[in-house]
């Protein structure tokens, strides 16, 4: 890793805390939430190994080959910048000395097929003054009150929900009670479709904030309106990492090394051995047998509640064995030059009927119309692109653990639809650029091929994500499939609540040991 990236100037590690050095942690995976883990743990002075099934690190945010260079295949932007800052700090560094982030001007530039078109900016008055160009002073107050009535949503949210580690009906409650103005906010028994087709009168922006529900894989017809708040997070700031999000996982990677864990790659563990009521040790499919004092699962957990790392395990999470996945996708990732509408580095392609695609996909169909993401990762940054660009092209799907029999048509529609907004690229990308949800399932098994875990429709559907702390005493989750969700950001957020468990565990572990052996002086 160290070989691909620009290296900074070496800064002291945090020192490291020895109490807990005897301790080692097996981390199952090597997605970000697992990576922000290991971060953590090997902070406090864990002994940490990582066992990843792939040749690569970093889960869904993964890269294919090009003559352009590596194209993600996964997340392509950076938000909730704080996060990372955060975990970086946690290990003596600076995120800005081990990655180049650049913040993007535009968030993302939208198309409708009436030739109409809108840009998001990191200016919230900028974006304003777009969409009063766009549909007039009224629709520019709708837009002023919405990013208002979304901003006191995440705020009020925050502490109470995504950085909290076991949220809980009593304190989401009390938050709300103590800001009465958040009950007409939330909308509680709305969808986020029903809250925006009252926030705005024009269909285009409806249509707009109402992608947002995809990014936890939902309908906006049947997700419910507080995930409205979502717009926010990108409205905080979206930041490009120069190179693609994999540099990322290549800085973590290499400062993982240094530190002294180790990684394992094609290490496809096979099952977890249990003694005693606690993980003892890992199996892996080659036969190897790795003891370890504690775990830290980063796959979906519906992995473990399926049994398919021990059937002495699928008490965990059993929740997500039964309950439905999150919406899918199909990915184009191809090198090519373009010609066309000027683009940024997001791009939104929309279908004239908002509503049929989510229809089609409730009912378990590809889109037979759906809006188009396009990403041109080489767009934004600091240097101009070349005359060979890298693509990513993003559609929303079912999950589906099957094979797809209709690729080869499907992606001669897509490439279609493109023409139609003017958007072409040469060479024409083939259908052998495409990864469908059965990929998916492939590469992260007992998914089903979903992207971002168990549904989010319903009110409580946040609630019912697992936890990190489980049932068995020294095993715990990390990743999208587990609170607070799905994103790069949510992931590392996970790996915090999983390390702060560890520790609260261990400290009342020890504390029960030190008050039994005082209970035993006192009786001797």
């Amino acid at each position: 890793y160290e070989s691909t990236i620009a290296q900074p100037e070496k800064r002291r590690l945090p020192m490291l805390k020895t109490e807990h050095c005897s301790d080692h942690v097996m981390v199952i995976g090597a997605g970000i939430g697992s990576l922000a883990a290991a971060m953590r743990l090997r902070a406090l002075g864990y002994r940490v190994t990582i066992l990843e099934r792939h040749p690569w690190l970093g889960g869904k945010i993964r890269t294919v080959p090009s003559d352009a260079g590596p194209i993600d295949a996964g997340p392509t932007v950076l938000t909730l910048r704080h996060v990372f800052d955060d975990l970086f700090a946690c290990f003596g560094a600076k995120l800005e000395e081990h990655v180049n982030l650049v913040q993007n001007e535009v968030i993302a530039r939208h198309f409708w097929p009436d030739g109409s078109t809108l840009d998001l900016y990191r200016d919230q008055d900028k974006t304003a003054e777009a969409v009063q160009a766009l549909a007039g002073a009224k629709t520019r107050l709708q837009f002023e009150t919405f990013c208002a009535r979304t901003q006191r949503l995440f705020e009020a949210f925050d502490t109470p929900m995504m950085q909290a580690a076991d949220p809980n009906i009593a304190a989401l409650a009390g938050s709300v009670l103590s800001s009465p103005r958040l009950i007409p906010a939330m909308a509680p028994l709305s969808t986020m479709k029903q809250l925006l087709k009252r926030s705005f009168s024009d269909p285009r922006l409806r249509q707009l904030f109402g992608r947002y529900a995809t990014y936890v894989g939902g309908s906006p017809g049947h997700s419910p309106a507080i995930l409205s708040l979502i717009w926010q997070a990108e409205a905080q700031g979206v930041w490009i990492v120069e190179g693609g999000m994999h540099r990322l996982v290549e800085a973590i990677a290499m400062l993982l090394t240094r530190a002294g864990v180790e990684i394992k790659t094609e290490a496809h563990v096979e099952r977890l051995e249990m003694q005693g009521g606690l993980v003892r040790a890992v199996h892996l499919a080659d036969g190897d047998r790795v003891a370890c004092d504690l775990v830290v699962f980063g796959g979906d957990p519906r992995a473990l509640a399926t049994g398919e790392l021990g059937s002495s395990l699928t008490a965990i999470a059993s929740q997500t064995a039964d309950l439905p996945r999150s919406f899918s996708a199909r990915v184009h990732s191809f090198a090519a030059k373009p010609a066309g509408p000027e683009l940024s580095h997001h791009n939104i392609f929309f279908d004239q009927n908002a509503d049929q695609e989510f229809d089609d996909l409730m009912a378990g169909r590809i889109p037979a119309n759906p809006s188009i993401y396009l990403c041109a990762l080489d767009r934004g940054q600091t240097e101009e692109p070349q005359s060979i660009e890298r693509f990513e092209i993003i559609t929303n799907a079912p999950p589906d653990p099957e094979p797809a029999k209709d690729i080869d048509q499907w992606h001669h529609q897509i490439m279609q639809k493109m023409a139609r907004f003017g958007m072409t690229f040469s060479p024409t990308p083939g259908p052998e650029t495409v990864t469908t949800p059965a990929m998916f399932n492939a590469m992260f098994p007992a998914t089903c091929g979903a992207l971002y875990g168990q549904t989010p429709h319903g009110l409580t559907a946040s609630l019912k994500r697992p936890r990190a702390r489980t049932q068995i005493p020294n095993l715990y989750l990390v990743g999208g499939g587990t609170h607070p969700g799905a994103g790069v950001p949510m992931a590392a957020l996970s790996a915090r609540h999983a390390v702060d468990a560890i520790l609260r565990d261990q400290t009342s572990m020890s504390t029960s040991a030190q008050t039994a052996m005082r209970g035993g002086m006192s009786t001797a």
